[in-house]
């Protein structure tokens, strides 16, 4: 697997994530409107803070439910150390270890900025399209 980290990763601009500043109830309305069960969460400046989950805001709602959704932001919600982001220079061992963990890993550069994800599915389609080529190939 000659691969680099790029070869795999989606950019920013093609990649659906939420600002931390956002309200409870502008965040729940992005993640259904995308259809995703987790997202990537990012400051207004773009620095990697994490990821939610549909969960999250379910946890969130049970535990407060006189919540007002608008006066509540996704920061607050973040929980640390979940969906861990890597380096953009990861090696591919720590990218592939990273991604049996989580179904996507982001990507930061040297300065925590955020600059796209990795997927699994990425990672196995590319697996399967390499071991098919080279099944062809062998016969």
């Amino acid at each position: 697997m000659g691969q680099n980290l790029f070869f795999f990763l989606t950019n920013k601009k093609q990649t659906s994530f939420l600002y931390d500043n956002l309200s409870l109830r502008d965040g729940m309305w992005l993640m259904r409107e995308h259809g995703y069960t987790c997202v990537p969460v990012v400051s207004p400046d773009g620095e990697y803070k994490g990821a939610v989950t549909e969960g999250d805001f379910l946890y969130y709602l049970t535990d407060h439910p006189d919540t007002d959704l608008d006066n509540v932001f996704i920061r607050q919600i973040l929980r640390p150390d979940f969906i861990q982001a890597v380096p953009f220079n990861v090696s591919m061992a720590d990218l592939l270890a990273t991604s049996l963990e989580q179904n996507f890993v982001p990507v930061v550069d040297d300065r925590n900025i955020f600059i796209g994800i990795v997927t699994r599915k990425n990672i196995l389609a590319y697996l399967m399209h390499d071991k098919n080529v080279k099944d062809r190939t062998s016969k």
